[in-house]
């Protein structure tokens, strides 16, 4: 029986702040937020949420019935609107198109990303002059539906669907990613986005230590960003003062999902559903082999502390590599030097001199 593990872990998350799906039977640890296991079509879900930063850009649901379940996670960036908007709309939209067609296919979920996508920059259109930052609002979009013995994964960004199976012979855990990262840190990526845009040699440029399409954003697709997407934004005087001054001549990221369709099977144990925060810590074998390994109770929330855990060990290390090999000021030294002339009455000593 496939268990779903819904977010188990993210940047900006606090308590209480994961849309639908996120109610009652929640737990507080510090920044840590949990729900533990509960019932869904397929089997049982597990839910936790980390918080980083004090501004909550990120939303998280999940949804049931007696025959499909939902769930969505919506890493969003530069303000909370656009992954809010996707915990109000998505959904309804596509259960909406699923309706209208008989049942979950590639097909409804397309609409309801674009349905989608269109509200919200309708929304934009009408608010951005007041509210210019609006335009630069974004998120990933990561969505799971389980119907008919089916599983549809589709997604945005560089959020990620890891399933985990039975190894050979029923041994051990396999780990499959189920999801395209959409990030330029890929080389794959990166090709496809310069052929996209042969007419832009500066299409992709390294900034800040990692590329970015622009030299602004990593993701190569998302949900609004309508200033990427619509150079009537970004080309507008007072979008360029207050918000971002790079003119563009046309859309250089799309809201066109990846979407994939597993068969469930009888070797498939469970799916792990998280953004980035969870997949930069942890890799997709390490990842799967800590739920494999451990009780099912509590096990969204153990995955959490291992990316913590593994973040706080990276940024140890690097403190002690900083510390070893940056020489700081002349003045953080401590001189010992020996007498310029050991024979002389006065032994006089030379001071240090930087040449």
């Amino acid at each position: 029986m496939l268990r779903w593990l819904a977010r188990p872990a993210e940047r900006c998350l606090g308590r209480g702040g994961c849309g639908s799906g996120s109610g009652a039977g929640g737990g507080g640890d510090g920044l840590l937020w949990h729900a533990e296991l509960k019932p869904h079509a397929s089997g049982e879900y597990s839910f936790a949420v980390a918080q980083a930063n004090e501004r909550l850009e990120d939303q998280g649901q999940v949804a049931t019935s007696p025959a499909s379940t939902f769930v969505g996670v919506y890493d969003g960036h530069g303000g909370p609107e656009a992954s809010r908007f996707l915990a109000s709309r998505l959904f309804p939209n596509l259960h909406k198109f699923a309706s209208e067609q008989g049942g979950m296919s590639t097909d409804a979920i397309k609409k309801a990303f674009h349905a989608t996508e269109e509200e919200f920059l309708h929304l934009v259109k009408g608010t951005w002059l007041k509210q210019p930052k609006i335009a630069s609002v974004g998120s990933c979009c990561l969505v799971g539906a389980i119907a008919n013995n089916k599983l549809y994964v589709a997604n945005l960004g560089d959020s990620r669907a890891v399933l985990g199976h039975r190894g050979p012979n029923g041994r051990g855990v396999v780990a499959e990613r189920l999801s395209n990262d959409h990030n330029v840190a890929d080389e794959a990526v990166r090709k496809e986005v310069i052929q996209q845009h042969l007419d832009d040699s500066h299409i992709v440029v390294y900034s800040r230590g990692v590329w970015r399409i622009k030299g602004i954003i990593q993701v190569s697709r998302s949900f609004g960003d309508a200033y990427l997407k619509k150079p009537e934004f970004a080309r507008d005087p007072i979008f360029q003062q207050y918000v971002c001054p790079v003119p563009l001549k046309r859309a250089v990221i799309t809201a066109v999902p990846s979407i994939k369709v597993h068969q469930i099977g009888q070797q498939d144990l469970f799916v792990i559903f998280a953004s980035d925060g969870l997949w930069e810590q942890l890799t997709d074998r390490a990842a799967v082999e800590i739920v494999f390994k451990n009780p099912r109770a509590g096990i969204a929330r153990r995955l959490v502390r291992a990316a913590i855990s593994e973040a706080a060990r990276k940024k140890e290390m690097s403190h002690k590599h900083d510390a070893q090999t940056k020489f700081g000021s002349l003045d953080g030294f401590r001189f010992t030097n020996a007498p310029a002339d050991i024979f002389s009455p006065s032994g006089q000593t030379v001071e240090p001199t930087v040449l």
